[in-house]
């Protein structure tokens, strides 16, 4: 009996003792896995390891996160102004990490932890600025990584203010959590904001909340599917305390699969925005699905349009996405759209649509053969206010109702279009496509 509580006593010492120091390594390398990839999936970014300092019970490292050219760094510099790419800044991310199987030194901080695993770390955010100017972003990802590699974070922000000459922020509690297999790497989310004000020099933005919840999961092939939904309650701007715009309400929902070599999807949004100087309220309503998809000329497109990303004109980019545009048409594919409505103060726009592509040799591909392998139906219903307004402010669309294109039914116009053997009718009246301009 004295035998087997030595060597239990034995076995706990080895694990509160020596396990961290063996295991930090361990830790540091599944963490930095972990970041690289999801850096590899974000297409833009680039990570790179500024330093590990590695101690026995804990570790102390820093991650440089940098925009490398792509849609999001176009995006940050046209909405500084055109800035140069080099005004910026870095994401730092200063991490903390506590190792051990048992990582009795996390229980000195905020969310620490007894429970077994390869680590448990906290990091904070910084911003750094070429001039070398670093600011300390609010909040606190606190992650766990299990004996398997699996990763847990959690992203926790308090309530706060800010204020730069200005302009201020102020921001409620919010939190993200997400979850990373090492082996799957798939990866589950969710996460809560809001309600969140900002005002800058007489502009202002207020966002009441925003959730977010989602899973991700990389397919054999390379492509990732999944589910994301998101709600939004309210984003107002506004200027000198007058609101100018903004949205009421916002829900989303998408959903994608892989069904042997083919990807399908279905998605949903509605929106409803906000009243402005008397116009009264409108929305935008929309369910439609894809199916059929050939996942790997999919991913040859998805490719394209990363390594083509930034081309600053659209006429440049179609030559550059053509060869992949033909595989995947070629392949087949099936669009639905069950609902696709606008609904204005004078009316509302209702619409239903439906493609199909018939597959074809992509060898002999031709894009006059496309519209012979299309087949298609629209459905557009427009409220009687709002064709009157349409034949107000442009006097020549009267034409479209005077060839039949839209006719009357009751207080609504409708269109009823079909696409067969390259043949275009609308209300039954056929229209000639020139397949010379293909």
């Amino acid at each position: 009996m004295k035998k087997s509580i030595v060597a239990l006593l034995i076995v706990l010492a080895l694990v509160v003792l020596v396990s961290p120091g063996l295991v930090g390594r361990l830790a540091e390398e599944s963490m930095d896995e972990q970041v690289n990839w999801a850096a590899d999936q974000g297409g833009d970014l680039v990570v790179t390891s500024q330093h590990f300092d590695r101690g026995w019970f804990s570790s102390e490292g820093q991650h440089r996160v940098e925009l490398r050219d792509g849609d999001w760094l176009e995006m940050l510099k046209s909405v500084g102004g055109g800035s140069d790419s080099d005004d910026v800044p870095v994401l730092l991310i200063n991490t903390r990490l506590d190792h051990g199987l048992i990582p009795f030194s996390s229980l000195a901080r905020d969310e620490g932890s007894l429970t077994p695993g390869l680590g448990s770390a906290v990091s904070t955010l910084a911003l750094e600025f070429p001039d070398g100017e670093t600011i300390d972003l609010p909040g606190k990802i606190y992650s766990k990584i299990g004996l398997s590699g699996n990763l847990a974070s959690h992203y926790a922000l308090e309530a706060g203010t800010h204020t730069s000459g200005d302009s201020d922020i102020s921001w409620s509690d919010s939190e993200l959590r997400v979850e990373m297999g090492a082996a799957s790497h798939e990866v589950t989310y969710n996460g809560t904001f809001g309600p969140l004000a900002v005002n800058d020099d007489g502009g202002s933005m207020m966002l009441e909340s925003l959730t977010l919840v989602g899973y991700s999961k990389p397919t054999d092939i390379g492509l990732n599917v999944g589910d994301f939904a998101m709600e939004m309650e309210s984003m107002s701007f506004g200027t000198n305390g007058v609101t100018t715009g903004g949205i009421d309400s916002m829900a989303m929902d998408v959903t994608s699969k892989l069904d042997g070599d083919k990807v399908a999807a279905t998605l949903a949004m509605n929106m409803a925005f906000t009243s402005i100087a008397g116009m009264g309220e409108s929305s935008l309503a929309y369910q439609g699905s894809f199916t059929g998809i050939d996942a790997n000329a999919l991913l040859g497109l998805q490719r394209t349009l990363q390594a083509a990303s930034g081309a600053p004109e659209p006429e440049m980019l179609f030559p550059m996405v053509e060869d992949d545009m033909q595989s995947l048409l070629a392949a087949g594919l099936d669009i639905k759209f069950d609902q696709l409505d606008l609904t204005l103060p004078m009316g509302a726009v209702r619409s239903t649509m439906h493609l199909a592509v018939s597959p074809e040799d992509a060898a002999s591909f031709e894009w006059t053969s496309l519209l012979l392998n299309t087949a298609g139906t629209l459905d557009v219903s427009i409220t009687e206010p709002l064709v009157d307004m349409m034949l107000a402010m442009n006097p020549e669309a009267g034409a479209i109702v005077a060839m039949g294109y839209l006719k009357k039914n009751g207080d609504v116009y409708e269109m009823a279009a079909e696409l067969k053997k390259g043949l275009l009718t609308v209300n039954g009246a056929p229209i000639p496509i020139p397949l010379g301009g293909f």
